[in-house]
C-alpha cells in the first residue's frame, strides 16, 4: 500500500493538449447563456442576484482547468463552501453550476498524482463542511460523492487510455528505428562485401597485373567512402528520438517489379521520373517501403478499385511519392498502425507523409523525403 501511495504521489502530469481558445470561448458563451436563462426563468430561486454572481464569477476557472487543475479546484470549492457563510446561510445555487464537475474530471485527466491527492482532499473537506453545517442532507452528500467519483473515474480512464495509446505509438516508432537499423546493417554489409571481393581480386592479380590491384584499391576506396557516408547518415537518424544477409535493401528501381496486375486485383501502374540516382540508401529504401506499404493497403482496403497508380519524382532537393487508387475505402484506413509507421519512417528521415481521401475518389498517400538524411 505504501508503494502504491508513493507511486501515485509521484505520478507525472500527462502532456497537455494544444490550447483551444475558440472552444473554451464557445463553452463559456454557452454556459453564460444557460446561466442567464435559468436565472430569469427559475421562479423559486432564493437570493437570485448572489446566485447569479457566484455562478458567473466562477466561469473563468474553466479557462485554466487543464493547466492548473489543483488551483482551480481550490478556488472553486473554497468559494462555493464559504459563500453561504457570508450571507444568511441559505445555499443559493443554480443548476448550471454543474459545470464545476469539469474540474474534478480535469484534475485526474491532466493533473499530476500529487495534484490528484491534494485536490481530492480539498473536495472531501468542502463536502464534509457543507454536510456538517447542514447545507447538504445525507442523501445529497451521498449523491454528490457518487457524481464526483464518476468524474474521477472518467478522468482516470481517459488518462490511462491516452497513456496506453502513447506507448503504442512509441512502439511503432521503435519498430521503425529497428527497421532502419536493419537497413543500415544490410547496406553497410553490401558495401563491405564488394570491398572484400575487390580486395581478393586485387591480391590475386597483384603479381601479374599490378595495375589491376591499383584499380581494385580505387574501387575499395569509393565503396568505403559510400559506406561511411551512409553509416554516419543513418546513425544520426537513429540517434534522434524525434530516431541478416549481405544483399542490398530494395530501392526505388525495384518498384517496377510491382507493376502489372496482381491476380484478379487492380492494375498497378508505376512511373518514375527525375534524377533518382545517387540517393542515400536510407532514402532510397524508405521510398520503396512507403510505396510498398501504400500499395498493400490499397490492394487490401480499396473496394472496386481497377487501378493503383504509383508515382515517384525527384528534384534537386527531395523525392516525392504518391500512391492513389480509384476505389472506395473500406472501413477506417487510419485505425491501425500501418499508416503511423509510415509517418514515423518519413519523420525519422526528415520528411513528411500524409494519407487521406483522394480529390476525386479512392485513397491518396503522399510523401516527401529530402535527398539527404537529416544532419
Amino acid at each position: 500500500m505504501r508503494h502504491l501511495i508513493r507511486s501515485l504521489w509521484h505520478d507525472p502530469r500527462p502532456e497537455l493538449p494544444a490550447p483551444r481558445p475558440r472552444r473554451d470561448a464557445a463553452l463559456l458563451g454557452v454556459l453564460l447563456a444557460a446561466i442567464a436563462l435559468e436565472a430569469a426563468l427559475r421562479a423559486t430561486l432564493p437570493q437570485r442576484l448572489p446566485a447569479l454572481l457566484l455562478t458567473v464569477g466562477l466561469l473563468p476557472v474553466l479557462l485554466w482547468r487543464r493547466s492548473h487543475p489543483l488551483l482551480m479546484i481550490a478556488v472553486a470549492f473554497t468559494v462555493t463552501t464559504v459563500a453561504p457563510l457570508l450571507g444568511d446561510g441559505t445555499k443559493a445555487e443554480l443548476v448550471t453550476t454543474v459545470y464545476l464537475l469539469l474540474l474534478p474530471y480535469c484534475l485526474f485527466r491532466w493533473g499530476s498524482g500529487r495534484d490528484g491527492v491534494l485536490g481530492t482532499a480539498v473536495i472531501v473537506a468542502s463536502v464534509t463542511i457543507s454536510y456538517a453545517l447542514g447545507e447538504m442532507s445525507l442523501g445529497d452528500t451521498i449523491g454528490c460523492a457518487a457524481v464526483l467519483l464518476a468524474a474521477f473515474a472518467l478522468g482516470t480512464a481517459l488518462r490511462f487510455r491516452a497513456r496506453a495509446r502513447q506507448r503504442e505509438l512509441e512502439q511503432v516508432g521503435l519498430r521503425q528505428r529497428e527497421q532502419l537499423a536493419r537497413d543500415l546493417h544490410d547496406t553497410v554489409a553490401h558495401h563491405v562485401s564488394a570491398m572484400a571481393i575487390r580486395a581478393q581480386a586485387g591480391l590475386a592479380m597483384a603479381d601479374t597485373r599490378p595495375q589491376a590491384a591499383v584499380e581494385a584499391l580505387h574501387v575499395i576506396e569509393a565503396e568505403a567512402t559510400k559506406a561511411l557516408a551512409e553509416l554516419r547518415s543513418m546513425v544520426r537518424v537513429l540517434r534522434h528520438d524525434d530516431p541478416a544477409g549481405f544483399s542490398p535493401q530494395p530501392q526505388i528501381r525495384d518498384l517496377a517489379r510491382l507493376a502489372g496486375r496482381n491476380g484478379s486485383g487492380p492494375v498497378v501502374d508505376v512511373r518514375l521520373s527525375g534524377e533518382l540516382t545517387g540517393l542515400p540508401s536510407a532514402v532510397d529504401t524508405a521510398v520503396y517501403r512507403l510505396a510498398q506499404e501504400s500499395l498493400t493497403n490499397a490492394l487490401r482496403h480499396a473496394r472496386h478499385a481497377t487501378q493503383v497508380t504509383v508515382r515517384v519524382a525527384a528534384d534537386d532537393s527531395a523525392v516525392h511519392l504518391s500512391v492513389s487508387d480509384d476505389g472506395r475505402p473500406q472501413g477506417q484506413p487510419g485505425a491501425g498502425y500501418g499508416l503511423v509507421g509510415m509517418y514515423e519512417r518519413a519523420r525519422l528521415l526528415g520528411g513528411v507523409c500524409a494519407a487521406g481521401p483522394g480529390p476525386d475518389q479512392g485513397w491518396l498517400v503522399t510523401a516527401r523525403l529530402p535527398r539527404n538524411a537529416p544532419a
